[in-house]
Formats: structure tokens, sequence, C-alpha cells
């Protein structure tokens, strides 16, 4: 049942991870605010997120977070048409302070309760941000790549009688891809997000030095037609999938490693960031600390995830007659990444869209986004909404 909007505002809360983030959207596409309060600094300490410490900081910065979307927005809680609030795929307690303060809000203005996947909402921050520019749509089916610290999913995209669907073409069966840049930095001693740190010095280095290759992916089918994956619950194979694995070139930079004895040149560099922690990732202090051999490597190790991600897309793309492209997520904002997906969609004569670097990494316009849909067609959810950690998207 089609809900009536006053205002089309909704507040979007995400809290998957590791930021606290609330935006007010009108109509899905005007973000009035985007606040966004990180804990990469806390974090990045442990080399990784901490699970128990990314759940305190959350209800820590919630109540702040929200009241200063509300107020950069200019508009009271009585205004809103709804509340959004991502309800998975993430870290359970980091869910559960989001939904929780969401469910309190709607309560106590009484507001409709939206809940919103997260990997759906990196898919609407590109749409989004289309629309706020006035682009001419993308025809449809779109394949949106989904790729950052915890996800690398291929989805093939597209509207039926206004609601957006999803199918699964593809996915990390081990290691996402962001999971690979920071696992790789952390051997080479180098600073937490490993993203920007191997962009940054990529660029100094030759990417064809080291030569990585990434072995076709055969999954093991088990009798009921289902492929496990991680562990988790079984998937249904439904025709040809585009699966990703970047934990067996973890291991090639380890061995890497170990062949040309760099773990004392690697001790220095890590003990050198500690001692500056203000060297950023494009500095020319951060670059001085690395020879000629790591700067190689490094330029190798992008050059060939980038190239793994180009090959899968492009593939999939052509097998289910996409019309168009959407790469989304923290990766997304990698420079090279960016530059090599625009050649080869202009090569296949085929639309790309990237999100602005803002709205690459977990933001909750994305969320307000992605739940505009679900708004007009008056989809929300019910009282006993909760985290679910593993949700998927399309069968994901």
């Amino acid at each position: 049942m089609a809900f009536e909007q006053r205002t089309g505002l909704i507040l979007g809360i995400e809290s998957s991870c590791d930021e606290t983030a609330a935006a007010v959207v009108r109509g899905g596409t005007e973000a009035l605010s985007n606040v966004v309060a990180s804990q990469m600094n806390l974090h990045a300490n442990y080399g990784g997120v901490v699970p128990e410490l990314a759940s305190r900081e959350h209800l820590r910065n919630i109540v702040p977070v929200v009241r200063e979307a509300m107020s950069r927005a200019g508009v009271s809680f009585d205004d809103l048409d709804a509340v959004a609030v991502t309800e998975g795929p993430g870290l359970a307690g980091a869910l559960l302070v989001g939904i929780t303060y969401a469910k309190a809000l709607t309560f106590g203005f009484d507001k409709p309760l939206i809940g919103v996947n997260h990997l759906e909402g990196h898919i609407h921050a590109v749409l989004m941000e289309a629309r706020q520019r006035a682009e001419k749509a993308m025809e449809l089916p779109l394949l949106a790549l989904v790729v950052s610290g915890g996800h690398t999913h291929l989805y093939l995209a597209e509207q039926r009688e206004g609601a957006w669907c999803y199918r699964n073409v593809g996915r990390t069966v081990d290691d996402a891809a962001g999971e690979a840049y920071d696992k790789v930095a952390k051997l080479l001693g180098l600073g937490y997000p490993g993203g920007p740190w191997i962009d940054a010095l990529a660029r100094r280095g030759n990417s064809q030095a080291v030569p990585f290759r990434f072995a076709q992916i055969k999954p093991r089918i088990n009798r009921d037609g289902s492929v496990p994956l991680n562990k988790k619950a079984p998937l249904k194979v439904e025709g040809p999938s585009f699966d990703f694995s970047f934990s067996g070139i973890k291991t090639a930079v380890l061995r890497y490693i170990e062949t040309n004895h760099m773990r004392e040149v690697i001790a220095e560099r890590r003990a050198k960031l500690a001692e500056h922690p203000e060297w950023k990732p494009g500095s020319e202090e951060a670059a001085a600390l690395c020879d000629t051999r790591t700067l190689d490597l490094i330029a190798s190790f992008q050059y060939a995830v980038v190239g793994n991600l180009l090959r899968q897309t492009f593939a999939a793309a052509e097998t289910f007659g996409a019309r168009g492209i959407v790469v989304s997520g923290g990766v997304a904002a990698n420079s090279e990444l960016r530059r090599r997906f625009q050649a080869d969609a202009d090569r296949h004569g085929l639309p790309v869209a990237f999100p602005s670097l803002a709205l690459s990494t977990d933001n909750a316009a994305m969320i307000a986004a992605a739940a505009w849909q679900k708004l007009v067609a008056g989809e929300f959810a019910s009282d006993d909404l909760g985290p679910t950690p593993q949700l998927r998207l399309g069968g994901s």
C-alpha cells in the first residue's frame, strides 16, 4: 500500500561498521545533509576494525551525529516522512546501535521505519548523484560492482513495477578486494586503511615488475546444486557466475617479501610511521620510506587486483547484456580503478558511473536514497526489525 508523502524527507542512519553516519535526503535525490563520524584513527592502532570498540564508538556518536544532520538540513523530526536505517550486512553490535536509535525515533515521533540493505545503499549512492546532476538515466539492466573492505559483489540490477530488483552474479569466495589492500599494506608496514597507501604509492612503481596471476575459480558444487560460501548458508547457483578470490595474491605478496628478504626494511618502515602518524599516504616523507622494489611490488599488486575486477565485471556485463556499469564502495575511490574502468567502458561503448569520493565510503545519504522507492511503495519495517549481519541482496 502506497504511503502519502508530505515532504519527501527521509532521515538515513548508517552504522554497519566503523562509521557513524546520518543524512537527510529529499525525494531520493537531494542530499540536504550528510554527516559522518569516522573511527579510522581509533582502529588504525589495531590494523583493522575491532567490533567491540566500534560498537562503543557508535553509542558515543549516534545522538550528536543525527542531531548535526538534522541541524545542517534545517529540518525538524516532525518534517520527516520516514527514518531509514541499515539492517545489514555488517557487524552485529554496530548495526544494533543504529537500528535501536532509529526505532526509538520512529516510536517517539510516530514515523514509519524503513530497513535498507547496506549493499543496495552503495548502488544508490551513484544513482542519487546522477539524478542530482540531472543526467539521463542509464538504460537497464545495469551491472553494479560493489567493492569495499568487506564486500566484492556483482549485481545485475533492474526495475520491475517501479521496484529495484537485484540478481547476484559474482562474489568473493574469500577476502574482499579492500580487505586484500588492508592486509598487503599491513604486510609492507604501511598504515591503515591500506587502500589510500597502496593507491598513492603505486603511482611511483613499475606495475609490470611482479607478474601476479589469478586462477579461474571453480567452486565445489553440492548435490543439491548449491555452492558453499565461507561456511555460510549455501547459495543456489543460477546460471553463470563471475566470482573473485583475493587471498591468493595476498599470499603471493607474503612469499615475495620472504624470498627477497624484505622483513628488516618493513620493520624499519613500520617503526618510522609509528613515530610520525601525521605523514599521509601521498607525502614525500612516506614515499621516501619505500625502496624501488617495494614500490614495484605495490604497483604490481594494484595492477593485478584492478585487472581482475575489470575482467570479471566486463565479462559479466557482456554475458548478461548490461546496458551500463555502476562501480561503488570504498575501493571505488581508487584512482587507478576509476581510470582503467573508464577506459575499458569507452572501448566497450558502455556508460560507467562512480560515486563522488565523499559517497564512496560508508555514509547515510546512500541509505536514505535507497529507501525512497520503499517509502513510495509503503514497504516499512516491522517492530521486530533487528540486525542481520549476513543479510543478502538478490540472493547474494
